[in-house]
């Protein structure tokens, strides 16, 4: 573990904080009330395509081999694929998921 004092702490969360902001004011505050050109919009729309596995692949293969194996998990995983494919909804896929990992989560224990 990296020792670091208060001081050290304080201005990185700070910058993290400055950092941050500046990346989401680059698109709500410089172009928000302009058009974007029709091929940034068109590639815009694959952003919770591109999300979705990044929050998914780790849940399967963490840091811990327990998890890979894990049929709760893999429940979960393979019905969001299959509702996303089906519905081709991001959302409903995520809520699919959610579901079905915490309805069987409460009924396996």
């Amino acid at each position: 573990m990296i020792e670091a004092s208060n001081t050290q702490i304080w201005i990185i969360i700070i910058a993290m904080g400055i950092g941050t902001y500046v990346i989401r004011f680059s698109f709500l505050g410089l172009i928000g009330n302009r058009d974007l050109p029709g091929w940034l919009l068109k590639m815009l729309r694959f952003t919770p395509v591109a999300v979705l596995p990044g929050v998914v692949a780790p849940m399967l293969i963490g840091s811990t081999a327990a998890h890979s194996s894990d049929p709760l998990r893999l429940s979960a995983a393979m019905v969001t694929l299959v509702v996303g494919l089906l519905t081709r909804n991001v959302l409903y896929a995520i809520v699919a998921g959610l579901s079905v990992f915490f309805g069987l989560g409460a009924l396996i224990g």
